[in-house]
């Protein structure tokens, strides 16, 4: 996935040496509580969920997708240098994530987010309550996953999560 575009930024899958650059990038976000801080091993033992933009051989967006279960996903830390806002780059990264849902032959896809007018214009919706059938939820809390558990809506998740708004897209 390679997806150069003249204002030469091109879209691509991560790769482990972006990692750092991945986390410096998300750092500011984390400091305002905007995503939440995860320790350096997450994102290696993630690495092949994301996708990155660069500029000039700079990595500056990424997002990543999750699957959950067999007919959902979560996008996940996604994030643009500030330097690139206003440039499209966030739709991009999503609109590449909801491709590769697509791709996994998910049904849904879920975000748990405070840019609920971003998400909507790309047809997400807030969620309340349960998204899965009750079997289904019994199986899901079975992960140690924080994002399964925001998904889930379960509360030692809340005090992370406050004020953020629970989305899903139907594909």
């Amino acid at each position: 996935m390679n997806n150069p575009n003249p204002g030469g930024l091109a879209l691509r899958s991560a790769r482990a040496a972006d990692v750092r650059p991945i986390r410096a990038l998300v750092e500011p976000y984390v400091e305002t509580r905007t995503l939440v801080a995860k320790p350096a091993v997450s994102y290696y033992e993630t690495v092949q969920e994301f996708i990155v933009a660069e500029d000039d051989s700079r990595v500056v967006g990424c997002g990543a997708l999750h699957v959950m279960w067999e007919d959902v996903a979560e996008v996940r830390t996604l994030a643009v240098d500030p330097g690139q806002k206003g440039r499209g780059l966030g739709g991009r990264l999503l609109e590449t994530l909801i491709v590769r849902a697509r791709d996994l032959g998910v049904q849904r896809v879920f975000c748990l987010t405070f840019e609920v007018a971003f998400f909507e214009s790309y047809g997400f919706r807030e969620i309340d309550g349960d998204a899965v059938t009750p079997d289904v939820y019994v199986e899901m809390l079975q992960s140690y996953d924080d994002g399964v558990a925001e998904f889930l809506g379960l509360e030692r998740v809340k005090p992370n999560t406050l004020g953020n708004t629970r989305m899903l897209l139907e594909l």
